[in-house]
């Protein structure tokens, strides 16, 4: 066993403390990595307080991961010590259903074995997250991450940047698309940043105009502010592809009334309450509602390799652990322009 620190809750809504566990010792397929630096992502904060019901308790979040590796067990080709890897929000999966085999392992059948907040596949042993110092994990489940990206701020693209980058590449926004990102946060920052970089024309809607400085700068070509009531007339019928980030109740069908026939609303947020949809705000311009999770690990390396080619990864505001706490409350309260991440190097 590899003796390993980090940071947990110790039950829900906990304030996350020092925690002292053993990871395995690496197996034949196993990669050890020393972790460096691990984003903080608002699932961390929901499930740290069991907002979404069956937390495993004690837990260690952190699905936003880079470090070195720094022990390969015996069988391992993909990886040497020394290199340069992530781990997203997964570690491991059946393998052996339609999905897993065809690259979508984040919808398996039997279940994929999350980062954390999870079992491995022997459903007995919990998962620890990236809140700590060190990670063992299957190669098969290891990301590359690209030279010129540095560790820290490419830590946030092993979960947002991919939660992004999935429904952008499967809707194929690209040049001559018209694509909208509702909510300039965590996620909604990284889409544009992707969506730009496809060729697409790209638009913001954010609540207010607080944020319409930094959507340019970060590759928007059009902002409008939600608050205005001339918005919703002035760009009814506009987008052929609304990437919907927010996580709070709103009024979808407004939203979809913003779509081109035949085009496409994507949720990758997840509101606490059910939403309402009316039947015509669909059947009215064969409008489609849809949602996207992540992205299989062919894909999670794809979106990688796409941000290294063009040099994206997420504005980031870099912490020591000890204000994790802290962070999460940021978090709540929109406070981070754009994603906190922990520099694993104040946990010695």
């Amino acid at each position: 066993m590899i003796p390993s620190k980090g940071y947990a809750a110790a039950v829900s809504k906990a304030p996350l403390a020092p925690f002292q566990f053993d990871r395995r010792d690496a197996k034949d397929e196993d990669v050890v990595i020393d972790i460096q630096y691990c984003g903080i992502c608002h699932s961390d904060i929901h499930q740290a307080r069991d907002e979404w019901g069956g937390s495993i308790f004690p837990m260690v979040p952190g699905h936003e991961i880079t470090g070195v590796v720094s022990k390969v067990g015996a069988k391992v080709t993909k990886f040497k010590v020394g290199d340069k890897v992530g781990v997203g929000c997964f570690v491991d999966s059946c393998r052996e259903c339609e999905q897993c085999k065809a690259g979508l392992e984040q919808f398996c059948e039997t279940g994929m074995s999350a980062t954390y907040n999870g079992r491995e596949q022997d459903r007995k042993t919990p998962t620890y997250g990236g809140y700590s110092n060190k990670i063992v994990v299957d190669q098969n489940y290891v990301l590359r991450i690209p030279d010129n990206l540095p560790l820290d701020a490419a830590a946030p693209l092993l979960c947002a940047g991919i939660t992004l980058y999935s429904p952008l590449a499967h809707w194929k926004a690209g040049p001559g698309k018209k694509v909208a990102i509702i909510g300039l946060g965590g996620l909604g920052h990284m889409g544009v940043k992707i969506a730009h970089a496809l060729g697409a024309e790209v638009t913001v809607l954010s609540q207010s105009n607080k944020k319409e400085a930094d959507a340019k700068r970060l590759g928007a070509d059009h902002f409008y502010a939600t608050s205005e009531k001339s918005t919703f007339a002035k760009l009814r019928g506009r987008f052929d592809l609304i990437i919907n980030t927010v996580s709070m109740p709103m009024d979808w069908n407004a939203y979809l009334s913003l779509l081109r026939i035949d085009g496409s609303m994507v949720v990758v947020g997840v509101p606490d309450e059910q939403v309402p949809i009316g039947a015509f705000s669909l059947i009215a311009g064969r409008k489609s509602l849809a949602g996207s999770l992540i992205g299989g690990i062919a894909e999670t390396q794809e979106m990688l390799d796409f941000c290294g080619k063009h040099n994206i990864t997420s504005d980031i505001e870099l912490i020591p652990i000890q204000k994790v706490n802290e962070a999460y409350e940021r978090v709540v309260k929109s406070d981070v322009r754009y994603r906190f991440v922990i520099d694993i190097a104040s946990l010695n």
